[in-house]
């Protein structure tokens, strides 16, 4: 069911029950009243004739004379005169008797001064009358005829309005709910229209703050971060082929050429070492993008636990240290403690170890590569609320204008002829180190050398920061 025929639905619902239950009220309050006034009549009616058979003396003949003339053309009221001993003194029609009173009845009358009540249709009145000292039981009943046609016509004139009125109102919720949804309808046809290949289109914005607008807003930003998200995935998918096609034509490029004619041992053992130079660099960046998905996962989807940095920058170092470019090259790694450790929590970070460690060992191998005498160093040191790592070379640092690229991925300044690499480890790094909530910092200079700073906060408790000051 569309949206459009439920709100029409909800509205002729909601208006139904609220005209059934004023309608309801409005009867039973006719009602009550045609009965108030009826035995107001009744109760006249029986003081009057009880006052002309007592008090004027007209006889018995004449007055049910009246009563049986009337009551050719209209319901009249059937009165009956008792005294307290229960003895008849005058009836309109005893033949008829709809009241039949009993001594009970009488009793009652006498007790209470006034009763009434129903017999099946007819309301029936009994008063205490009375005259000279002397007491009465008088009673009174009819039927009310002219006030059930009031009723009647009541019951009939409601309902014909409320159907109507629900026509008109089911007519009038169908058309304003489709005014309300017209946006809503527009935005459906545009939406229709934005498919991947023009994502850069958006939704128009309406004037006003309501809902509408904040839904379209939503919807912009989405498409923004989509958009965005498409492009990045494009440039990704472009830069991982151009990485993979060069170790890959390299690697077959050499095989071939091998392969031509017979070599001798040492130009075999020349293209093995080649290959495997060129398998390791496709191994090191088919790892680099499986941590580079990984470290684009939600924080959620990753488990963290509290890590101690001086023991991970201990197996970050040995990690770096035990490669073998690490052993061709003589690199070097020292490890700086800047302040006395008094409490592990300093010290401790919530994060996930694995990834923790493949940010460290970028900066120690970058440190490593880039530094002529392949030397690095790792300082640890902390705060009130940060602890801090920074990882120092001596090498040929970085123009000033490329700083701001530098953790863009696959970006390889003009540096690359320095060192190999496939632009992704930095990027990585700044990823990991903000999905643990820290921050990245470099300072380099020309020949100089280049400071990564890293800082994460803590567990370090509050009671004790008087000692970190």
């Amino acid at each position: 069911m569309k949206i459009r025929t439920r709100l029409a639905l909800l509205f002729c619902l909601l208006t139904a029950s609220i005209l059934a239950v004023f309608a309801t009220l409005v009867y039973l309050s006719a009602e009550k009243s045609r009965e108030r006034e009826f035995y107001e009549s009744l109760t006249k009616e029986a003081i009057t004739k009880a006052n002309l058979f007592i008090q004027a003396r007209v006889d018995a003949t004449t007055l049910q004379t009246i009563y049986r003339n009337n009551r050719a053309i209209v319901h009249e009221v059937e009165v009956a005169i008792y005294d307290t001993s229960f003895r008849l003194l005058y009836h309109d029609a005893v033949e008829i008797d709809v009241v039949k009173e009993t001594h009970t009845m009488i009793d009652s009358i006498k007790q209470f001064r006034e009763l009434r009540s129903y017999q099946g249709l007819y309301q029936v009145v009994g008063l205490l009358f009375q005259h000279n000292g002397a007491q009465y039981v008088v009673t009174a009943a009819a039927f009310d005829q002219y006030g059930y046609n009031k009723l009647e016509a009541l019951r009939s004139s409601m309902l014909v309005i409320s159907i109507c009125s629900l026509v008109c109102i089911a007519c009038a919720g169908w058309f304003f709910a489709g005014r309300v949804l017209l946006p809503i309808n527009a935005i459906v046809q545009n939406v229709k229209d934005i498919t991947a290949t023009n994502l850069d289109l958006r939704l128009p914005t309406v004037a006003g703050n309501d809902e509408l607008g904040e839904l379209i807003a939503t919807f912009n930003a989405m498409l923004d971060r989509l958009d965005h998200s498409f492009a990045a995935q494009k440039q990704f998918v472009f830069n991982i082929s151009h990485e993979l096609r060069t170790p890959l034509a390299a690697l077959l490029a050499e095989l071939q050429i091998t392969a031509e004619k017979e070599r001798s041992t040492a130009e075999y053992q020349r293209a093995i070492e080649q290959a495997i130079t060129d398998t390791q660099r496709l191994i090191r960046l088919a790892n680099s993008l499986l941590d580079l998905a990984k470290a684009s996962y939600d924080a959620s989807e990753i488990s963290f636990k509290d890590v101690r940095l001086d023991e991970l920058i201990i197996e970050a170092r040995s990690q770096v240290l035990s490669s073998i470019n690490a052993h061709a090259a003589g690199y070097k790694v020292s490890i700086v403690f800047e302040r006395e450790i008094e409490d592990d929590d300093c010290i401790t970070v919530r994060g996930n170890e694995y990834l923790l460690r493949v940010a460290l060992v970028n900066l120690i191998e970058n440190g490593c590569k880039f530094s002529p005498s392949h030397t690095a160093t790792i300082a640890l040191s902390y705060n009130t609320s940060h602890v801090i790592v920074r990882c120092t070379d001596t090498g040929i640092g970085i123009p000033a204008e490329e700083l701001p690229l530098l953790f863009t991925p696959f970006y390889r300044g003009s540096n690359r002829h320095y060192a190999d690499g496939n632009g992704i480890g930095l990027s990585l790094t700044r990823k990991i180190i903000t999905l643990h909530s820290g921050t990245i910092s470099v300072v380099s200079e020309r020949n100089s050398g280049t400071t990564f700073t890293l800082e994460f906060p803590h567990l370090y408790s509050s009671p004790h920061s008087s000692n970190m000051q």
